[in-house]
């Protein structure tokens, strides 16, 4: 399913390590952006769903995109929800926050889906499929979710004090 939030738990475990050197606004949009072409397909009813978008390089040109968009994206983003003291989002946060949002993409999808060829056009190899199972996939997103948000809740409210 496309935006699926599983991805935004390694996002959450990387923000509680990397605290303001790293944007979840920014890596979230990445998150959508690199589905906009699954959500395409299912709504069109073609056949190839993880297409260009899930390969390494695909995942590279919208992370150069994302980064690009995702500064002021992210900037209004913590407007709107009132975090001015996350304010500016540097470039280099924004950039590097979308390239570890797309390629974890393609890593987790890699693992989940058998037809996304994260080295397409170089290579058809598939050399993460299945490494793992479904389920302990979900476990193991679940689980960066809840150990990363609260690690980066309590790190947040102990800076505020």
């Amino acid at each position: 399913m496309p935006f699926t939030p599983l991805h935004m738990g390694p996002g959450l475990a990387v923000k509680a390590v990397m605290q303001r050197k790293f944007s979840l606004l920014v890596f979230g949009w990445s998150q959508v952006a690199i589905d906009l072409q699954p959500l395409i397909a299912m709504t069109t009813g073609r056949v190839e769903l993880h297409g260009f978008s899930h390969t390494l390089v695909g995942a590279t040109l919208i992370g150069l995109l994302c980064g690009a968009t995702g500064k002021h994206l992210g900037e209004w983003g913590l407007r709107v929800l009132r975090e001015p003291r996350h304010l500016p989002i540097r470039w280099r946060v924004s950039f590097g926050s979308a390239f570890i949002g797309t390629y974890s993409h393609v890593l987790i999808d890699s693992v989940m889906h058998v037809d996304v060829l994260p080295f397409a056009p170089f290579s058809l190899a598939r050399p993460l499929h299945a490494a793992i199972s479904i389920d302990a996939l979900h476990v193991l997103c679940v689980a960066t979710a809840v150990v990363g948000g609260l690690a980066w809740w309590a790190i947040d409210r102990a800076v505020r004090r």
